[in-house]
């Protein structure tokens, strides 16, 4: 053998340029970009040979290759995306499977087709649990397929776009009419397209610049921040365009949002009103809450709020472990966050019965114990001093009624206890002490033309110190 190949090559050059061939074809398989696919993983096609028009043989396998998947751009994304938002709600938009070939730039950018073309339906369409895919009669006229009985499809007699692999992934000759299937679950939203369409709101402004991508998925779906720039844009650009939550999310019977799917639970963002849930939100909620208790309770009733806040439990993280000492402090300051969780007659006043620190307690007013009160010669005798309860019933009246009711000032203060019988009480019972101010006879029949009510507490309609007064 003379060394020598035709063509003048000599032995090394032949095989140089034989491997140079070899890395160039390795490096174009290699750099081929991935198949367009749904969002979880299809299988590869696979199938017998088809003849193109042309008499040439090619198989499902190298299909892929007419699709060339440009990188996702963020501007191609619908508005209110976020780089790491990874994706809509899957509360709202369930995973899809979506195991087809499709090139949206091809048909919109160099066909010019319209997207109503294809989504004709969406021209009517007023619920969001529509189907807006194109049937397969749709395709049959660009395509020349025969989709009218789906159990038998009819492919183009050489168009290779009209043969079956062309459009399903993993399709084989060898299955007839069988093609993967399409997994596409309705959203839980409410949605009109047809009301949109009206208002002359296109496509991209929800989807995206789907023209510029080839299979459209999930990621392409509605970002809720993009639907509040109109929603909550000023009343006279809003339009119709309300903002309540019901207009779009789902409600139960009762009227409140339906925050759990089959897909997953429903819960706002972080960016919308501070809300989002998180693992800081037990320490946040109640900032949330006061600043918009309505907003809350588009998910929440009052029963979400009482099984943590209806005093049976004590929130360690709202009171110290040293409460029951302190607590007197803090409830003589008629302090109201106490009155937001706690009901004095029902939560105060059996603690302090049981505690034995009431006139009805178990121990009543012992020595030992059981005295809530200063003793008597400071509280209800004379003279009157800061410690004297007539001070603190005209300092804080709320405080008194915690535990006493009006029967409780009358036993004292009803005219009944100067030896008349007034007010239902026997004669001689109580002290007889004047509650009235100075100077009260000469302005009490004004008082008792207003509201004779209070006054009727005390004094019965025959007693003479009413009679004077009227």
């Amino acid at each position: 053998m003379s060394g020598r190949v035709p063509g003048g090559a000599s032995d090394g050059s032949f095989w140089l340029l034989a491997l140079s061939c070899l890395l160039a074809f390795c490096a174009a398989w290699c750099s081929r970009s991935p198949v367009a696919r749904a969002d979880a993983a299809s299988p590869a096609p696979s199938g017998a040979p088809i003849s193109s028009a042309s008499g040439a043989a090619f198989t499902a396998e190298v299909l892929p290759a007419r699709l060339e998947r440009p990188p996702l751009r963020e501007s191609d994304r619908p508005p209110g995306a976020v780089p790491d938002d990874h994706g809509p709600s899957l509360a709202i938009f369930p995973n899809q499977r979506i195991p087809l070939f499709f090139n949206h730039r091809r048909h919109v950018k160099e066909l010019g087709l319209a997207c109503t073309a294809c989504h004709e339906k969406a021209r009517t369409s007023h619920a969001a649990s529509d189907s807006l895919l194109p049937s397969g009669a749709r395709c049959d006229g660009c395509h020349g397929t025969d989709h009218r009985d789906l159990r038998e499809v009819r492919p183009a007699a050489s168009a290779p776009q009209g043969q079956c692999a062309f459009c399903h992934v993993g399709y084989s000759s060898a299955a007839g009419n069988r093609v993967a299937t399409l997994l596409l679950p309705k959203p839980n939203l409410r949605f009109d397209h047809a009301l949109h369409g009206a208002r002359h709101i296109g496509c991209a402004q929800c989807h995206g610049a789907v023209e510029n991508l080839e299979l459209a998925t999930r990621d392409q779906m509605p970002r809720m921040r993009g639907c509040l720039n109109c929603h909550q844009a000023p009343s006279p650009a809003a339009g119709r365009a309300r903002s309540e939550c019901r207009t779009c999310h789902l409600t139960d019977p009762t009227g409140r949002l339906q925050t759990t799917f089959s897909s997953g639970t429903l819960s706002p963002p972080r960016w919308l009103h501070d809300a989002g849930h998180g693992p800081d939100w037990t320490l946040r909620h109640q900032l949330v809450a006061g600043n918009d208790s309505r907003f809350c309770a588009n998910c929440h009733s009052p029963k979400d709020c009482a099984d943590c806040h209806d005093g049976r439990v004590r929130p360690r993280r709202v009171h110290p472990n040293d409460w029951l000492n302190l607590h007197p402090i803090a409830s003589r300051q008629n302090q109201q966050n106490c009155t937001s969780c706690h009901r004095e007659q029902s939560f105060c006043l059996s603690c302090h019965q049981r505690a034995g620190i009431t006139l009805s307690g178990p121990f009543a007013d012992s020595a030992q114990r059981g005295r809530f009160h200063p003793p008597k010669a400071e509280w209800t005798d004379g003279p009157r001093t800061p410690r004297h309860h007539a001070w603190e019933a005209e300092r804080n009246i709320s405080a008194c009624v915690s535990c006493h009711v009006e029967h409780d000032c009358a036993i004292c203060h009803a005219t009944a206890a100067r030896g008349g019988r007034g007010a239902g009480f026997p004669a001689g019972v109580g002290r007889g002490t004047d509650p009235h101010p100075l100077g009260f006879r000469s302005r009490c029949a004004s008082a008792l033309r207003q509201n004779a009510r209070p006054c009727l507490v005390c004094h019965a309609p025959d007693d003479p110190n009413l009679l004077d007064c009227r």
